[in-house]
């Protein structure tokens, strides 16, 4: 078997700490036969023969090891949210039909905006799940719903906590979600978007949404859930940690610019090495999250994406959407970080007028992965690549796949440029 990921890494970003990881091959060393035949300088692609041996044994791989888990994940319990929204969608206020939860944002928005305030909080307080999670609401009524959401997801982590019907390990895992829950409750925390339904999702936001001129986007990639979305160990690999650093550094590249930062975790991210990290279906669902969630942001801040790991695929899907489902012309960058490939083969065949920038640091293994698309499976060309054509950024100072948001790195320092529009602080290569 053609060695292809180094030692303990996933396909497409490291692995959370409590996820059973299958063992990966040995990484090639400079002198093997592997490493002769696949290895290759960051931002150049190999032969293609050799690249389509290479996505042949990805699908290998990925087919022997684990490609049974991603079928075996979809069907698990619908949990709280599909309650919720059963219980939304027989809602009445004023004596009229609730909106439906796939409604537009605009739609959504409108129609808060003819409640009064009386209403929206009862809604808020009936409904927090769906409330919590709808874009188009007033971005304080999330706030607020998800507080709700948060402390009766707690309540029932707690009670788990003793049950004697769960094994072991399930009451361990109900102390970690009920400690999880509790940081996101602590005063000042700004939750735009809670779900614990299944492995959780959540969204977090740093500085004033609703009065910032520019906003940036963190969009994280495999492993993500309402566990990992924060640690306190390697803090910035986490969705939490990563906006945070960029937020501070952007508000120390450009004072007088009003900034927020979202840490945007609200899809289902595909689980350790298998072949949903290889494949484009979670990314079109998350996509489909991303676009709409951008389209409900409040006010007309012009936005950045920041895209790393598989995030760069959802970010590439979202990008080449249809007409009613691309990227709002409002998002004016977006960074592929640490890409496995953006599911095109040139930035040129984006559909957005965003500037298209991407970066890699010369220690991150992603850069071995093929950038081919074989079979359903790969996301296309490499990012970095010159035949690309995306903006090629400085990475100084990161080190390997998630080390890019660390403080005092020159990634970070470029990231800061970008989601401020101080481009002349950008270090191009």
């Amino acid at each position: 078997m053609i060695p292809i990921f180094p030692p303990g890494a996933s396909l497409y970003a490291t692995h959370a700490k409590n996820t059973p990881v299958p063992t990966a091959p040995t990484a090639p060393t400079s002198s093997s036969p592997t490493a002769r035949a696949g290895a290759h300088p960051a931002g150049t692609a190999p032969p293609t023969p050799r690249r389509a041996l290479l996505a042949l044994a990805v699908v290998l791989v990925l087919l022997i090891t684990s490609g049974w888990t991603g079928a075996r994940e979809r069907h698990a319990d619908p949990g709280p949210r599909t309650a919720a929204l059963l219980a939304w969608k027989k809602g009445r206020v004023g004596g009229r039909p609730l909106p439906s939860p796939d409604s537009a944002p605009r739609v959504v928005a409108r129609f808060f905006q003819s409640l009064t305030g009386v209403q929206r909080s009862r809604l808020a307080a009936r409904h927090p799940l769906v409330v919590g999670n709808l874009d188009g609401v007033p971005v304080g009524l999330r706030y607020r719903a998800n507080r709700l959401a948060l402390a009766r997801a707690r309540a029932v982590e707690r009670r788990r906590m003793t049950d004697e019907r769960l094994t072991d390990e399930g009451r361990r895992e109900a102390g970690r979600r009920m400690h999880r829950f509790t940081s996101l409750l602590r005063a000042g925390r700004r939750i735009l978007a809670f779900d614990p339904t299944g492995r959780g999702r959540a969204v977090e936001v740093f500085g004033d949404l609703e009065r910032a001129e520019r906003v940036s986007v963190v969009v994280p990639g495999v492993d993500t859930d309402v566990l990992t979305f924060e640690r306190t160990r390697r803090r910035h690999t986490a969705p939490v940690g990563m906006a945070r650093a960029l937020h501070q550094r952007e508000r120390a590249t450009a004072p007088h610019v009003r900034t927020a930062t979202v840490a945007w975790a609200d899809y289902t991210s595909p689980r350790g090495v298998g072949v949903d990290a290889a494949a484009g279906e979670l990314a079109e669902e998350g996509a489909r999250r991303l676009v709409s969630f951008l389209r409900g942001l409040p006010g007309r801040a012009t936005v950045a994406l920041f895209c790393h790991s598989y995030g760069s695929v959802v970010c590439g899907v979202a990008a080449r959407g249809g007409r009613d489902e691309r990227l709002p012309d409002r998002v004016t960058d977006m960074t592929a970080v640490g890409s496995p490939g953006m599911r095109v083969d040139r930035a040129a065949d984006l559909d957005a007028r965003a500037r298209v920038w991407a970066m890699r640091c010369d220690g991150d293994w992603i850069a071995d992965v093929p950038y081919l698309e074989f079979g359903g499976l790969g996301h296309g060309s490499d990012p970095v690549s010159p035949e690309f054509g995306a903006r090629r950024l400085a990475a100084d100072g990161a080190t390997g796949h998630t080390g890019y948001f660390v403080p005092g790195t020159g990634s970070l320092a470029n990231m800061a440029a970008i989601g401020t529009g101080t481009y002349h602080r950008v270090h191009e290569l």
